[in-house]
């Protein structure tokens, strides 16, 4: 085979790959997506996505108020819509979600879970209850929907789950460890679910991204140095150089859930980064540990202290990142 026959083959693969990826988005009419934590950021990003597409949604989220506003918001393109207030580490409320979008709309083809919290601050502030919250909403809210909705999708053998986990659960991130070590459990979760359902032609996508500019941060939870951590963090979530951009992880993540990806990275060198660590593991973790040193000194709110917000601090490096939560739902009215 010549040169100019490879290169003719090479550029219709490259054509067909192409072609593939642009239309996956056309999976989504007409299925019925579930969303969790759909009434803002990341989950109402793709929300909007997935109704662009033709599909049926149902969300939820703890806020009702949230909810009835994303709710107006997609209704109004013409989307079918329901949404429920639901706390989905309660594995009642989980498991009532599920059966409520089933009675709703007959049956539901994907399932995204995006609910999660995060918690902003060093190690010397944080309290095992800060590990039980977090745990509680990104590993377990998680597990419960997956589990309620699972004897659903066997019996119809088919149906796709997409977990969004994070880098952040395979390379642990200074001054984010509750968040990690939760985070760290889900990814382990989303694998093992995988293997044990691809034999009922169900298939589990784990979504590992960076910092997305969701504008979430301003509802991430914060201590130590409150003020400090808060700056740094929504600087983070906010440059271009260091967070990326939501509509393009949301169709990055739907394009996946499409394809049967099994593992997606979302932002650049995500991968890498976890390759790194697999590679060389003594060497990135001496990384991180200099790369802390960077960070707020602890001090301030200790493990006694509740966590909490700290947007209202003027951070003008962090201005894209309030845009992004104006867009997103993230801000109360």
């Amino acid at each position: 085979m010549n040169r100019r026959t490879l290169s003719f083959v090479a550029g219709g693969a490259g054509f067909a790959i192409g072609l593939r990826h642009a239309l996956a988005l056309r999976f989504f009419e007409d299925k019925v997506v579930a969303i969790t934590g759909g009434s803002r950021g990341l989950g109402l990003v793709i929300a909007r996505e997935v109704a662009r597409h033709g599909g049926r949604l149902a969300i939820c989220a703890r806020d009702s108020a949230e909810v009835e506003r994303a709710i107006a918001e997609l209704s109004a393109t013409g989307a079918q819509v329901m949404g429920v207030a639901c706390d989905v580490s309660e594995e009642p409320q989980a498991r009532a979600f599920i059966e409520s979008t089933l009675r709703r709309f007959g049956r539901i083809d994907v399932l995204l879970n995006v609910a999660g919290i995060i918690s902003v601050g060093p190690l010397e502030s944080m309290g095992a209850d800060d590990f039980y919250e977090a745990m509680e909403a990104n590993f377990y809210g998680l597990m419960h929907t997956s589990l309620a909705i699972l004897p659903h999708l066997r019996a119809r053998r088919a149906g796709r789950i997409v977990n969004i986990t994070s880098i952040g659960g395979a390379v642990a991130v200074p001054h984010l460890l509750p968040y990690s070590a939760s985070k760290f459990a889900a990814v382990g979760f989303s694998h093992g679910l995988a293997a044990e359902s691809a034999r009922y032609g169900i298939s589990v996508t784990t979504v590992m991204p960076g910092i997305m500019r969701t504008g979430s941060h301003v509802n991430a939870l914060v201590k130590g140095q409150r003020e400090l951590e808060g700056a740094w963090f929504s600087v983070s979530a906010s440059s271009m150089l260091t967070s990326s951009s939501a509509k393009r992880a949301a169709r990055k993540i739907l394009r996946a859930c499409a394809l049967r990806q099994r593992v997606v990275y979302v932002g650049f060198g995500m991968k890498l980064a976890h390759l790194a660590l697999v590679a060389a593991p003594g060497i990135v973790s001496r990384a991180i540990g200099l790369a802390s040193r960077l960070l707020p000194e602890p001090g301030g709110a200790g493990p006694e202290a509740m966590a909490e917000p700290v947007w209202k601090f003027d951070v003008p490096a962090a201005k894209a990142g309030e845009r992004a939560s104006r867009e997103n739902n993230e801000l109360q009215p």
